[in-house]
């Protein structure tokens, strides 16, 4: 077990002793599972004390001064843990290699990195003389590509919810919450503890109270998102696509219904003006029908004419231009996740209540 994933290091009865040890990968939660993981079978007891430094501060000498030290009241295995230590490494990696060869007895020093070179020299010594737990979803071969590995992930989120809390989950269940989360392991296990609460006795968890359980916020959320972008309310637009993105869904996707539901408020807007150009004067809630809002629930199309002057008829008059950009944009220069949300978020700005306005005409806003 020199190198393995973590679902085996958090299975495996019994930890390969070692001096030194990677923790690395890009899920912070299954890293946190690792170090406790460690942390336990190293101290005799959990209120034991341990040196904790972060990486982008840390010197060497502090650390290995950490490991040397001997406390009065503590056990007999010195733990050290440098959290977010890629710039750490980067910094010490002669002073990391040199120690590796030659460890302090009864020590053990942990490096939290996010990533970590298969054809580096630390890789090569460790998985020799050390142990590296990889903290990511994990993935299957097929000749070239790798692909997730869907299957292990069910797996583990079986046994996870068994061995701590008491619960049996279903396979068709598992893999229906694994498809409406996604691999983001923090939050399958906030649903798994929540799910755990809909049971009792020896009765398992079914697919159709995943979906109920889960799959019900998602929705709830992305009808939030759309009403606070709406309402201006960029804070709240901001948290509830963090929110989202964490648990899977794609910017693309949720750009698909934000721009369904802000081309509305477009519509509605040119058809008034039309109407005015005409010389009719419109009512505006006649207007907002037309353009396909709806009266239900109740008070639904209130909220959507209170909106619709929040946006402004300025605003409400370019978003036509503003979604074709931010659609261009997710085709092309910013397709990649991390890049797509920025285009989401300066949608989310130029909506703000706090965003510059240009002057509105007197007349037609009166009308708004």
């Amino acid at each position: 077990m020199s190198t393995c994933h973590v679902f085996d290091f958090l299975s495996a009865k019994e930890l390969v002793s070692a001096p030194v040890v990677a923790v690395f990968g890009d899920d912070d939660f299954l890293s946190r599972l690792a170090i406790t993981r460690i942390r336990q079978s190293v101290l005799e007891q959990d209120d034991d004390p341990y040196g904790e430094f972060s990486g982008r501060a840390a010197q060497w000498r502090d650390v290995r001064d950490e490991l040397s030290m001997r406390s009065l009241f503590g056990g007999s295995t010195k733990l050290a843990v440098v959290d977010d230590a890629d710039d750490f490494v980067s910094r010490h990696r002669h002073e990391l290699e040199k120690y590796i060869a030659a460890p302090l007895a009864d020590s053990v020093l942990v490096l939290v990195v996010k990533t970590w070179a298969a054809n580096t020299r630390l890789y090569k010594l460790l998985d020799k003389n050390g142990l590296q737990v990889e903290c990511r979803a994990p993935v299957k071969s097929r000749g070239r590509s790798k692909s997730q590995d869907n299957e292990k992930i069910v797996g583990w989120l079986i046994d996870r919810i068994k061995s701590q809390h008491g619960a049996a989950l279903q396979k068709q269940a598992a893999v229906e919450l694994l498809t409406l989360v996604g691999p983001e392991f923090g939050l399958l296990e906030q649903e798994l503890a929540k799910l755990s609460l809909y049971v009792e006795g020896k009765k398992a968890i079914n697919r159709e109270l995943v979906h109920q359980v889960v799959g019900g916020w998602q929705e709830k959320t992305t009808w939030e998102l759309l009403d606070a972008v709406a309402d201006g309310d960029a804070g709240e637009a901001l948290r509830q696509l963090d929110r989202l993105l964490k648990a899977g869904q794609h910017p693309v996707a949720l750009f698909g219904q934000i721009s369904w539901s802000l081309r509305r408020y477009a519509l509605t807007t040119r058809l008034f003006e039309q109407a005015l150009a005409e010389g009719r004067r419109p009512v505006l809630r006649e207007v907002l029908l037309q353009a396909g809002f709806r009266t239900w629930p109740q008070g639904a199309l209130e909220r959507a004419e209170k909106q619709l002057k929040q946006i402004g008829r300025h605003r409400a008059g370019r978003l036509y231009q503003w979604l074709l950009e931010a659609d261009l944009a997710l085709k092309g220069s910013h397709s990649a996740p991390e890049r797509a949300r920025f285009v989401l978020e300066r949608l989310f700005a130029r909506l703000a209540k706090q965003a510059p306005r240009e002057p509105e005409a007197a007349s037609v806003l009166s009308l708004l």
